[in-house]
């Protein structure tokens, strides 16, 4: 057994075979299994997605991050030499100006007065202006668009920012069973419609709050009827979500920041079921992330709109949420930390033999985990 208070990387390491990852969202986004973690007595249930209503009750509240997803991967050619590079777009740095910070991909090829073109619309160009890190760069679009028309065309170009462990291998036999799921949708139409939250509205993610997919709006009108409350606060999910920890002595790690912002209306929502203790379920690390970086001494919320950089590791004691809705993450990533931060060290690593035992899917498109006492 580990001491809880010297929590090394190379433990949250378990085996995942490669065909348990998800390459395709279910059917349904609620048609997906659900494992149930009782973290007190480490009793594990297996339902669906769809029987996750009973267990709360009235008055009970979900926190939802209805930040929206934006096509962030672009493929670009080199002037001159015509060679294909990955584009991927993290954040408009200024919007006059069309100054964007990006990711490329050969960055090898990429450097300082290089222009890029883009075949969907030869209107648009990209000309490399800075160097931000190994492969990273700051672009300035060049185009006759007006600033109102240009980002809405910037984004025509791209396709969902799927994260690398999806790479589908389409054979024959996948692509009969794709076919028969989603009725011939071409694929990028799929993941442009199912790599996004039904209730997604404020812009500025570049990768999706993969736990919230799985709320259809049956299911949300099925926890309306119950009773079960419903707010929103909203967390730019960040390209940092899927960054591998690159240390063994987790006090050393740094997490990439997130912009979040928490409304007033939010933080009374779940105040008021503190105050009531009734059960505040956390949907995805984004938000038990934010949570935790907001709430006072006292565990309670104010109004925020700022970064955070937090690193949830165990061991943490929580002060907001009681609950936790996820999904199934990588080995020995932070989601799964956060996770283990909650739910209990020995506990998570069961579950996770569990999961993969039972065949349960991981990832983005991956199957579900609720976390209960």
């Amino acid at each position: 057994m580990y001491k809880s208070n010297d929590m090394k990387l190379s433990q949250f390491k378990f085996r995942l075979p490669e065909e348990l990852i998800a390459q395709f969202p279910a059917p349904y986004r609620d048609d997906a299994r659900l494992m149930v973690l009782h973290r007190k007595s480490g009793v594990i249930e297996h339902k669906m997605v769809t029987d996750m209503v009973q267990y709360f009750d009235e008055g009970d509240l979900f926190v939802f991050n209805d930040t929206k997803v934006f096509p962030a991967r672009l493929w670009a050619h080199k002037e001159k030499t015509n060679a294909l590079i990955e584009v991927f777009l993290l954040r408009e740095l200024n919007h006059k100006n069309r100054y964007w910070d990006v990711l490329v991909d050969p960055a090898r090829k990429i450097r300082i007065g290089n222009k890029l073109t883009f075949d969907d619309d030869p209107a648009i160009v990209a000309e490399v202006i800075d160097n931000t890190t190994s492969r990273g760069r700051t672009f300035r679009f060049l185009t006759d668009y007006t600033n109102e028309e240009f980002v809405p065309r910037l984004y025509a170009l791209g396709s969902a920012p799927l994260p690398k462990y999806i790479h589908r291998p389409m054979d024959a036999q996948t692509m009969e069973q794709y076919e028969q799921a989603f009725h011939d949708l071409p694929v990028r139409d799929m993941d442009n419609e199912r790599y996004q939250t039904i209730f997604a509205d404020k812009i500025g993610a570049v990768a999706v709050p993969a736990s919230g997919l799985h709320f259809s709006k049956q299911l949300l009108k099925r926890m309306e009827i119950q009773g079960i409350e419903t707010t929103f606060m909203t967390s730019h999910v960040s390209l940092g979500i899927f960054k591998e920890i690159d240390v063994e002595d987790l006090t050393k790690n740094k997490m990439e920041s997130e912009q979040i912002i928490l409304s007033q209306k939010m933080a009374d929502a779940v105040n008021k079921a503190h105050a009531g203790q009734h059960r505040v379920c956390a949907v995805g690390t984004e938000i038990m992330r934010a949570l935790e970086h907001v709430a006072g001494t006292n565990g309670l919320l104010k109004a925020y709109d700022g970064w955070t950089n937090k690193f949830i590791y165990p061991p943490y004691d929580f002060s907001v949420a009681n609950a936790f809705f996820v999904n199934f993450y990588m080995p020995m990533s932070s989601q799964l930390l956060m996770v283990a931060a909650f739910a209990g060290y020995e506990e998570t690593m069961h579950a996770y033999e569990e999961a993969v035992n039972e065949g349960y899917h991981f990832g983005d498109y991956g199957d579900a985990m609720l976390i209960v006492d």
